[in-house]
């Protein structure tokens, strides 16, 4: 078992709310810039952040908007994106972001599951709302911009009313992110008030970044390593936040070298960006001091490319949505290449034995488990799912095969969970099988991760098929059905998918069976 060293808070701060927090920050530096809306320069001071979850608060409760009900943020980046959800958690709601490329069905499915009842959009993506929301429980549709017979959200910011007073409750639900675990579709993971708290201070703590930097907020806010990490945790040190909508090589660096952008959290699939891409050549980076690197493992030269490129410091960090965001982190007094860090403050770890569940000394690898503040209550709905994940104890199962050396330093070597990682996002292969199983053509399917250079992993199945197959055909129609990041890259016709006695798949059979195909075609070429 491993502790690293307490968390260095004062204790009256974990039993805020989220937004009281935040506001209570930015009342100590009012006049400062808060967040800049990268393409359009439009900037926000803390004072106007503090004054703006009041006014969103006091809007949507005009609107009928109650403690405990969810709002969902279907939108890319932008500073809006976090008054709204900063706002409902002063309203006493608990917020869900989704993918903005989510399809009408899958937004659907997310909007139900998790009994919303609002749902913030832009424009463009208005249809799917509309469309999903009848299928759902969702009642009001607010959007960020104007559309007719839609209330604005500068409408909603316009309310007079008086700021609604909800009691802090601390151990309640604030965000609820939705995850595919270490297995499955996707889950809402319920995130308390003072989970999100510890981390957002935990984070601050370990990384050891000074306050007031100019930090580029670009990975999505849906996802906890951009609301949390990037968003949260930067407003509580009064950083200056760049809000860019999504990546776009040209934007991305364009905007670092206007801003001049101090330090960036970014993917696997951005370090190769920046360690590779001729583009780099021709922005002015030089502002950058740090880039974090988190959402799947980077081997050390990666790291040591990025770093040498760009002038400055690169390292790892690790965690998952069901621990708020952050397990792991490095900071510049103590990095080694290719680790993801030391475990956080007032966090405990654990490398357990596959075969006997027995605790392993330090240098042998098993799955790596972890217990500290920062843990979600567990999965929305999903009682099954949470014990398969927690233990009783309190312990969270990671499902990652990793090891902690004799200097503490915690290294990630596999992963027992079947997710796999496109560009930092989770794709669930049960989603897309029970999909593929639905089409007529299909007798059985299995869906599996294929190393990519540039996206980490792809999605690949393994189709059985029933009479005359199009392959193409079938990565089209699921296509249609899926948002882009889950779209397959290959569909390879087999006669029989691989399982053991009791019918489960065995993916890592096909893996190798992938490889070893991929490697044929490749000597045959």
């Amino acid at each position: 078992m491993n502790t690293l060293h307490d968390l260095v808070v004062d204790a009256s701060t974990l039993e805020q709310s989220v937004p009281r927090f935040v506001r209570e920050r930015a009342r100590r530096h009012s006049a400062a810039v808060a967040m800049v809306d990268g393409p359009s320069g439009r900037s926000y001071t803390y004072g106007d952040l503090d004054h703006l979850i009041g006014r969103c608060a006091a809007g949507l409760a005009a609107q009928g908007f109650s403690p405990g009900d969810t709002l969902l943020l279907f939108s890319p980046n932008s500073p809006e994106w976090v008054i709204a959800a900063l706002g409902a958690m002063a309203a006493g709601g608990r917020v869900s972001g989704a993918n903005p490329t989510y399809t009408v069905a899958e937004l659907a499915q997310q909007m139900s599951d998790a009994n919303t009842h609002f749902a913030f959009t832009i424009p463009p993506l208005l249809d799917t709302v509309r469309d999903a929301a009848s299928q759902s429980s969702c009642e009001r549709l607010i959007v960020f911009g104007a559309a007719d017979g839609v209330l604005g959200f500068d409408t909603l910011l316009a309310c007079e009313d008086a700021e609604p007073v909800v009691p802090d409750d601390p151990d309640s639900i604030a965000l609820l992110p939705y995850s595919s675990g270490t297995t499955g579709i996707p889950k809402g993971v319920m995130l308390t008030h003072r989970a999100i708290l510890s981390n957002v201070h935990q984070i601050n703590q370990a990384s050891g970044w000074p306050e007031a930097l100019t930090m580029l907020a670009f990975l999505p806010m849906f996802h906890a390593m951009g609301f949390v990490v990037t968003t949260l945790t930067g407003l509580a040190m009064g950083d200056r936040l760049i809000t860019v909508p999504r990546f776009e090589p040209a934007s991305f660096l364009g905007t670092i070298a206007e801003h001049r952008v101090t330090h960036m959290v970014v993917v696997p699939p951005v370090m190769q960006f920046l360690a590779a891409h001729p583009m780099v050549e021709t922005h002015d980076l030089s502002s950058l001091r740090e880039v974090a690197c988190g959402g799947a493992p980077m081997g050390a030269p990666l790291e040591e490319q990025v770093s040498k490129r760009l002038k400055c410091t690169v390292w790892q960090g690790y965690g998952m949505t069901e621990v708020t965001a952050m397990l792991c982190c490095s900071r510049e007094d103590a990095r080694r290449a290719g680790s993801v860090g030391h475990v956080m403050p007032a966090t405990q770890a654990r490398v357990v034995d596959l075969a006997t569940g027995q605790d392993l000394p330090r240098g042998r690898e098993g799955e790596l488990w972890f217990r500290g503040p920062q843990l979600f209550q567990g999965y929305l709905n999903n009682p099954a799912a949470t014990a398969a994940t927690l233990t009783p104890d309190g312990w969270i199962r990671t499902g990652d095969i990793g090891r902690i050396d004799e200097d503490g330093f915690v290294f990630i070597t596999d992963r027992l969970k079947e997710l796999i990682k496109f560009k930092g996002m989770q794709v669930a292969p049960a989603e897309l099988e029970t999909l593929l199983l639905a089409h007529p053509k299909v007798a059985d399917a299995a869906v599996i991760g294929r190393p990519d250079e540039r996206a980490g992993e792809v999605p690949v199945a393994y189709v059985v098929p029933r009479g005359a197959f199009d392959a193409e055909a079938l990565k089209g129609w699921l296509a249609e059905r899926v948002a882009p990041h889950k779209r397959l890259a290959d569909v390879v016709s087999c006669d029989v998918i691989p399982k053991n006695p009791s019918g489960k798949l065995l993916r890592r059979v096909l893996q190798v069976r992938d490889a070893e195909r991929l490697r044929a075609e490749a000597a045959s070429a």
